[in-house]
């Protein structure tokens, strides 16, 4: 049985796969011939904020993951079709039971200071992630790594247990790859060996970047040069695409996404992926840490509502996880929740209480529209006993004052290639974006067991049991699954086919596309 799908590791294959196999990762080709190259491109992105920093392991929005697949190279990458190719590693093989996996590291890569790629700078790269003392949110998705050697050109990596996704964990837009410098590494600089080079930085306002002369690829990084502009503001970033001031924007207002594609010289696109709204709880503090207030909340949303209203139809009903229909182990027989005051009324009775007082806080930083829906949800909690305030927030500083900092708020996921990755990052005890601070021994223990088993029936079982215990006993509201609704400039190409794992093409849209 082949395991080497239009050229890339297809998962499905290597997950039947029992022996030793090396497999080549070969490069993902752009889904349009010719692109042409030159010219200046211009992205207005809903994210950005005079937080940000260079540190890979603070990275948590779509400005700074544009900027990191833009200057950085990382060992694999999420190709279109959603299977995992090599980036700085040229190939890999993996033992039997998959525990330990071998990493041959490409040769004449070259940072942008000139520097060549060396195995230790992998090392050190991943390393800077690890440890008992790291912040870095990448912390629980490189724990199980218990040590990692160099044999030559390869870097070897010996993990706790099997993980039959291992290269997919690689592709996560932390683990970029940085010079080794003392005992860590140099990310101040923003020296990485991606198709662009950093040329200024004012986070919170842009950036600009310049084709690298010197990368090694030569069928990504199309642009002489890119501006990514932070525009938060649903508004300025509209008008920006109307009047030409920029080339491309995500997060399209959707009540007017209509009106916009009517717009001479605009292309409206839309794309089905892993992207999710979620309403987390702190689960440490009351009334949140009874889990019937948490089930009375999952019944006075009207999911519905939302997907109607503020999706308008660009999507889909969430069921309180995390996993995406389009998903491999996806719970396709788990009973949709409904809209059910009835219900919601009996689970706050049951947790003992008449009333409750609930402060929602949202911001369109969250997404467009994030504060319309809470006020969906505070109208359709009423007659239940939730006596819910929204509150509004500012956008700037939403992500570092108020995202994990208030009780409950809304925030938004752009999914994870693989189950094991998005339930490592976000739903594991104690992980640093686990934005519920929930924790289920249950859940963690099937966690572990699911990522070594090579067996596709018992992982599907272990994973379906993971989604109903997030979604009846997890600390977040997941109300709805939203496409990535984006608008171009027709002086921009495109390919046919995108990935769907982030937004603008997997936010790779600096290497992929270019102007036509």
């Amino acid at each position: 049985m082949s395991i080497i799908k239009g050229g890339l590791l297809d998962r499905r294959g290597f997950l039947k796969t029992t022996a030793a196999t090396t497999f080549a990762a070969s490069l993902p080709m752009t889904a349009y011939a010719a692109p042409k190259r030159g010219g200046h491109l211009r992205v207005g992105k809903a994210h950005g904020q005079t937080t940000d920093t260079l540190n890979p392991g603070t990275w948590e929005n779509g400005f700074t993951i544009g900027m990191a697949f833009a200057i950085h190279g990382f060992l694999t990458e999420v190709a279109p079709d959603g299977s995992v190719a090599g980036n700085l590693a040229e190939s890999w093989e993996a033992s039997d039971d998959a525990a330990e996996w071998r990493f041959k590291i490409r040769k004449g890569v070259t940072f942008h200071d000139g520097a060549e790629l060396t195995p230790e700078d992998v090392v050190a790269s991943i390393n800077f992630h690890r440890g008992e003392n790291s912040t870095s949110a990448a912390g629980p998705i490189v724990a199980p790594i218990q040590d990692m050697t160099i044999e030559g050109d390869t870097v070897v990596f010996k993990l706790e247990g099997g993980n039959a996704d291992f290269p997919f964990i690689l592709t996560d837009y932390h683990l970029a790859i940085c010079k080794a410098k003392d005992d860590s590494i140099d990310w101040q600089s923003g020296n990485g060996c991606g198709a662009y080079v950093l040329k200024s930085k004012d986070f919170g306002v842009s950036i600009r970047l310049e084709k690298n002369p010197n990368h090694w690829r030569e069928d990504v990084g199309f642009f002489d040069s890119i501006e990514m502009l932070a525009l938060v503001d649903q508004n300025a970033r509209t008008t920006a695409l109307v009047s030409g001031d920029v080339d491309v924007i995500d997060r399209l207002d959707l009540k007017t996404v209509g009106l916009l594609g009517r717009k001479p010289g605009i292309q409206i696109k839309s794309v089905a992926g892993t992207q999710h709204y979620t309403i987390p709880m702190d689960t440490r503090m009351d009334p949140y840490s009874n889990n019937h207030v948490r089930q009375a909340l999952k019944y006075a949303v009207n999911r519905q509502e939302m997907v109607d209203k503020i999706l308008f139809g660009y999507g889909s009903l969430g069921n309180d996880h995390p996993i995406g229909s389009g998903q491999r182990f996806y719970h396709s027989e788990l009973e949709q929740k409904a809209y059910d005051p009835d219900k919601a009324a009996w689970h706050l009775k049951e947790a003992g209480m008449d009333k409750v007082a609930i402060n929602l806080s949202s911001s369109d930083a969250a997404f467009a529209g994030a504060v319309d829906a809470a006020v969906l949800f505070q109208a359709s909690s009423k007659g239940t006993g939730i006596n819910m305030e929204v509150v509004r927030e500012p956008n700037d500083g939403y992500w570092s004052d108020v995202w994990m900092k208030k009780p409950m708020v809304f925030s938004y996921w752009g999914g994870r290639p693989v189950e094991d990755q998005m339930f490592a990052t976000a739903y594991k005890c104690g992980a640093s974006w686990n934005e519920s601070y929930w924790c289920n021994d249950r859940f963690d223990e099937l966690m572990v067991k699911a990522r070594a088993e090579l067996d596709d029936a018992k992982r599907k079982e272990m994973y379906w049991e993971m989604q109903e215990i997030c979604a009846n006993e997890g600390g977040t509201v997941i109300p709805m699954f939203a496409n990535y609704v984006f608008g171009v400039s027709d002086k921009v190409m495109i390919p046919e086919q995108m990935s769907s794992n982030w937004d603008l093409d997997g936010e790779r849209w600096a290497e992929r596309w270019s102007m036509a």
